[in-house]
């Protein structure tokens, strides 16, 4: 009850004139963020940030929080209207999301994917709201072994639950690996693989990788193809959103294992991106219809996106609770929270408890109106479809060349991005994936610092990783998953060869 009332009184803050604007305001340029391949919902709301000093805490963080929203949302829409992911952790929903555009689908597509983006946010507010104690206490747990861990159950589950050659998925792995040592060594210091370039100093970031992989690879297949655009004109009106509405209920289970995996990876942190591609894995492996996924199934949608905005929400409850960010945008708000004076940790709840409950209910309000603003606002971008590939093409690598210079400002990331675009063209025609290469490549360096730092705590001894019940299970299921590609076939022969002795 005592949380009820809070949240109430949140509320009441929450619905004054000026943060109501604020709060469209924030979700349409989150939207134009989510949109823009490259520049992310860190980055924005890094540039942002100094708009919002003259505003009171509240305020300000209500505006960031929706941006925040808003850039989960639209990252979804160039996802499956051009199969350029706005965002990392949209690179799963391009898998069904495009093919359901090139079907003509995309309205349906777009609705599933906001409404699971809302569903998955709901639940994740939820969760913060009541069981913020608990779930902070939880947390506190963890240290570099049980991270390594969870690293490596994503790293796992995605060999594990693979639909193709868990060969092709390992070796594009390790070249994720291999990408993500470039630069300097966190833990020592020294330069590692840098050719003696000091451009390379920084390493290859994430989203130069991924803008490259999905936006310019897309680009160079559709041209070999003879520059056609693929897409379909698409539309969301009452009767495309009722329809989908309506559908949706028979994935609740699908739904329902999304929302435990994002608010688990949020929280611990793990982060939206692996949290959309396990989530994707897992259904695909369970679902009945997972023969299905990847040529347009609209479960494929639903299940990364859920996942993804329980992460992505979930992952700012460290950050109040303890002071501790579960994402790179929970980081950029960190830093708010300090230059605006204010101290995360769990007594921020009993000294500011006006500014904590404003903020969770701003989660509740701001999730109902990115919904409603995309739903309305995504024939805007649906147009585009309609204008010829070979006026299109070169606008999108236009964008996609401002958006990879945008991440560094410089040049060299312009040509990373053509060179990944190459890799990308050649990956699709060998069949081989590329999430697993981008997974490895945006969460090999963490892995690898969390696995040295509990080699150090553990004087270089493996059994730190079963030391107590929780970093014992979460590495055991990881193996179970790696190993699971392998064993399965053994085991489906031996099945067979029982049942043809049996007859």
């Amino acid at each position: 009850m005592d949380e009820l009332q809070s949240l109430l009184n949140g509320f009441a803050i929450a619905l004054t004139l000026q943060n109501v604007l604020l709060m469209f305001l924030g979700i349409v340029l989150g939207v134009l963020i989510g949109v823009l391949p490259g520049l992310g919902g860190a980055n924005g709301i890094a540039i942002l940030l100094p708009l919002t000093f003259t505003m009171s805490p509240t305020s300000a963080i209500i505006m960031l929080s929706c941006i925040y929203w808003g850039a989960l949302f639209g990252g979804a829409i160039t996802s499956i209207l051009f199969n350029i992911p706005g965002e990392p952790w949209s690179v799963a929903t391009t898998f069904d999301g495009h093919p359901m555009a090139r079907q003509g689908r995309a309205g349906e597509a777009l609705t599933a994917a906001f409404t699971g983006s809302f569903i998955g946010a709901f639940f994740a507010v939820v969760m913060i709201t009541f069981l913020a104690p608990l779930v902070a206490e939880f947390a506190l747990r963890f240290g570099p072994p049980e991270y390594f861990a969870v690293y490596l159950l994503a790293f796992c589950s995605f060999v594990g639950m693979g639909k193709g050659s868990p060969w092709k998925t390992i070796a594009a792995m390790m070249l994720g690996f291999a990408l993500a040592a470039v630069g300097m060594d966190t833990v020592t210091g020294q330069l590692r693989l840098t050719f003696g370039s000091t451009e390379l100093m920084r390493g290859f970031d994430f989203l130069v990788a991924v803008i490259g992989l999905f936006g310019i690879g897309e680009i160079l297949q559709t041209m070999e193809e003879g520059l056609e655009f693929k897409g379909r004109s698409a539309k969301i009106d009452a009767r495309v959103v009722w329809q989908t509405w309506k559908q949706l209920p028979r994935f609740w289970a699908t739904s329902i294992r999304a929302v435990l995996i994002g608010c688990w990876m949020g929280v611990t942190p793990g982060g939206a991106t692996p949290a959309s591609f396990m989530s994707y894995g897992v259904a695909r492996q369970i679902s009945k219809n997972g023969h299905n996924f990847g040529k347009g199934e609209m479960e494929g949608v639903v299940a990364p996106e859920v996942a993804a905005h329980a992460a992505g929400t979930s992952a700012l409850l460290p950050m109040l609770a303890l002071g501790i960010p579960g994402s790179p945008t929970a980081a950029v708000l960190l830093g708010g929270l300090l230059i605006w004076g204010l101290q995360p940790g769990p007594l921020l709840f009993v000294e500011q408890p006006d500014f904590v409950w404003g903020l969770i209910a701003s989660m509740y309000l701001g999730n109902l109106v990115g919904l409603f603003v995309v739903l309305t606002t995504v024939p805007l971008f649906a147009a585009i479809l309609r204008v010829p590939f070979s006026i299109i093409a070169p606008v999108i690598i236009v964008v996609c060349a401002i958006g990879a210079y945008t991440v560094n400002n410089a040049m060299l990331d312009v040509w990373l991005m053509m060179l990944f675009g190459v890799a990308g063209y050649v990956f699709k025609k060998l069949d081989y994936p590329m999430a697993p290469m981008v997974l490895a490549l945006v969460l090999g360096d963490r892995a690898e610092d969390s696995f040295r730092q509990a080699m150090l705590m553990s004087q270089g001894s493996l059994t730190i990783l079963w030391q107590n019940w929780l970093v014992g299970s979460i590495t055991a299921l990881a193996l179970v998953m790696l190993a699971w590609p392998f064993v399965s076939p053994l085991l489906a022969r031996l099945r067979g060869a029982r049942a043809a002795q049996q007859a």
